[in-house]
């Protein structure tokens, strides 16, 4: 896997655990700032909700963390390949039925890591 690669891999997984730790830990919180179009009254009702989407980021986070972690290279960008694709969909998904700004924060990064491996370093 080529060094560009990995630095986006290593910022996606990096955002990833960031979007665990802000859903599932910190979402009455630092969450009411970062969501402000949701509803103040709703950050207590949708706790439980919302740590389940940051374990699903916690799990995406893993994935690329081991995909650098993989010492054969052709494994390493088969398993960063399938993690990034989750991502992207996960991106896609998110911006058509959450938020569109999820597209960007989510799905473009993991554009990018799949372009990234098509550069000839």
């Amino acid at each position: 896997m080529n060094t560009v690669s990995q630095i986006i891999i290593g910022f996606i997984a990096f955002l990833h655990l960031y979007i665990l730790w802000l859903e599932m830990f910190a979402w009455t919180t630092r969450g009411r700032k970062v969501f402000k179009t949701i509803p103040e009254d709703q950050f207590e009702k949708t706790k439980v909700m919302a740590a389940n989407q940051g374990l699903y980021n916690g799990f995406l986070a893993a994935g690329l963390i081991w995909s650098l972690c993989i010492a054969n290279v052709d494994w390493s960008k088969n398993i960063a390949i399938f993690f990034l694709s989750c991502v992207l969909v996960a991106g896609i998904y998110g911006a058509m039925t959450a938020f569109k700004r999820i597209f960007h924060v989510q799905a473009v990064p993991a554009i990018l890591g799949l372009l990234s491996f098509m550069l000839p370093i």
